[in-house]
């Protein structure tokens, strides 16, 4: 059962509490912390959030463009229903853009940029044998964000980003019956290797390999 946590935004600087409210709010929907279909009430997370509703509502606005949440008039707003259909609309974008930005990333990467994937990647080899499903989706997610962030390229990384992030709530409806995970989340192993060692064509195969093997596990469950 997920836990859904409740701390509230900081006076981060340089990132306002729309963007913090956002940040927060994309990520419990992501996870399914807020269920597919559930209402989204604007008191409540404002008072979890330790915020007011103006960052709230302004974060609902993005996160209906991100296909997150659907307001309907005189009903309210409600977190979207994940729905199988998708998968393969998604995965086809997904098969295009991935293995680009994993090449991208190889030759733009920072050495900061890399420091912080080899970081990434130690946490990963940490993780091998896990069972914490929810944890290994975080790490999933976080994985993919920082490679995402070394394209230096805004457009495709929200673009990345937002299409990575509806993948993954289908891989949390059905990430209790899967088996394997920790392998399927480790195989981020070797793409971070190929990026940090700036291996534009491995990265890009090995990230085409991973959407594809994404796509195939998913459908076994079906």
């Amino acid at each position: 059962m997920r836990t859904q946590v409740n701390t509230q935004l900081s006076d981060e600087i340089g990132i306002s509490l729309a963007e913090q409210a956002y940040r927060a709010l994309r990520d419990r929907l992501v996870m399914l912390d807020i269920k597919p279909g559930e209402p989204i009430n604007e008191d409540r997370l404002s008072s979890e959030l330790g915020c007011g509703r103006t960052p709230i509502r302004e974060a609902l606005k993005r996160l209906t463009s991100d296909r997150l949440v659907a307001a309907f008039p005189r009903r309210g707003t409600f977190a979207t229903d994940v729905n199988i259909a998708d998968l393969a609309h998604i995965s086809e974008v997904r098969r295009a853009l991935e293995p680009m930005a994993a090449s991208a990333a190889a030759e733009r990467a920072t050495a900061e940029d890399r420091a912080t994937l080899t970081e990434l990647r130690d946490k990963l080899d940490a993780s091998k044998g896990a069972e914490d499903n929810d944890a290994l989706l975080r790490m999933d997610l976080d994985v993919h964000r920082s490679i995402y962030h070394c394209v230096y390229n805004p457009y495709l990384e929200d673009t990345l980003v937002g299409y990575d992030n509806l993948a993954t709530r289908i891989w949390c409806v059905f990430a209790p019956r899967m088996s394997g995970m920790a392998g399927h989340v480790g195989e981020h192993g070797p793409l971070l290797t190929a990026i940090i060692d700036g291996d534009a064509e491995k990265a890009a195969d090995l990230a085409l390999q991973h959407v594809t093997g994404f796509e195939t596990a998913i459908r076994a469950l079906i």
